[in-house]
């Protein structure tokens, strides 16, 4: 090898990522899996399809918390986080003090149910754009808010991980990142979904910048076109089947170093479709 192909091959070796698989669990949501089982059937189920963790839905109450982590224990898949439940009804930037408190409460349980069930962090929509609510107004607010929540947070051993969402809110990733460092805190990181900023950004570009801010990963796919007549025509549809280039979020995931879990958020269905999301996202993860 002469010296230009040798400077040519050290250089492409170290753009390129190291081939094989990244070391991200495969999880399915709870809400994904048939609903008419009990939850050690349909436990059962996500392991038959090959997922080796669970994100749970918050629940108030105690005896369908402890049916879960029964269920999660005796098939031996971790919930690795829990999705919080009123953050869209009840936002903690309204300007309502009764809507704020029930936001509250929803935390403080799901901070519970994390514990409960040995996740390591709460999604957390953390604030909601609308006409009686500014962007201002809802950076402050849920701030404030969720300042209150670090020092449990910290005390339950559970992260606050805030998503970006279609809210109106948080809508570049130098924005998200500036969000979440103006904490200061170790519990409140990013909750990043890939699907979510198709529309408008690139998920690869958000995960460079988010880089280690990120704390865990949604995952699913976004196709964008143009219909009949010129009528803009957008869904969410099953992973690899839209317009995510997923070579390069594999890129970007190897190169910030993330290590966590991965969450498909897709419609449910039955052990057959399952197990092929399962095979999509190992083909996601094995750089296909």
């Amino acid at each position: 090898m002469n010296r230009r192909r040798f400077l040519a091959a050290s250089a492409f070796a170290t753009a390129a990522p190291a081939a094989g698989r990244l070391p991200i669990k495969k999880a399915v949501l709870v809400s994904m899996l048939p609903r008419n089982l009990s939850y050690k059937e349909r436990f059962q189920i996500a392991r038959q399809a090959g997922f080796e963790q669970l994100e749970a839905r918050q629940t108030d109450d105690p005896r369908e918390a402890e049916e879960i982590k029964r269920a999660a224990e005796e098939t031996g898949l971790r919930i690795h986080s829990v999705m919080n439940g009123d953050h869209w009804q009840y936002p903690l930037s309204s300007a309502d003090p009764a809507v704020v408190a029930r936001s509250m409460k929803a935390m403080r349980t799901s901070l519970d149910n994390a514990r409960l069930w040995g996740a390591d962090a709460v999604l957390l929509v953390p604030a909601v754009v609308n006409p009686e609510t500014s962007y201002a107004d809802a950076w402050k607010r849920s701030q404030r808010q969720i300042r209150e929540l670090i020092p449990l947070a910290e005390e339950r051993k559970v992260i606050i991980a805030v998503e970006e969402v279609w809210n109106k809110f948080l809508l570049s990733p130098l924005e998200f990142a500036h969000y979440v460092d103006e904490f200061k805190s170790p519990w409140v990181k990013a909750y990043f979904d890939v699907g979510n900023v198709v529309l408008y950004a690139y998920p690869q570009d958000w995960i460079r910048t988010l880089g280690k801010r990120i704390v865990k990963l949604h995952l699913k796919d976004f196709r964008f076109q143009r219909g009949q007549g010129g009528k803009s025509e957008a869904e969410f549809v099953n992973l690899r089947d839209g317009q995510i280039d997923w070579k390069a979020v594999y890129a970007a995931l190897h190169e910030i170093g993330y290590r966590g879990s991965a969450t498909v958020e897709l419609a449910g269905g039955d052990l057959a479709y399952l197990t092929d999301v399962s095979r999509r996202v190992d083909m996601i993860l094995e750089g296909a």
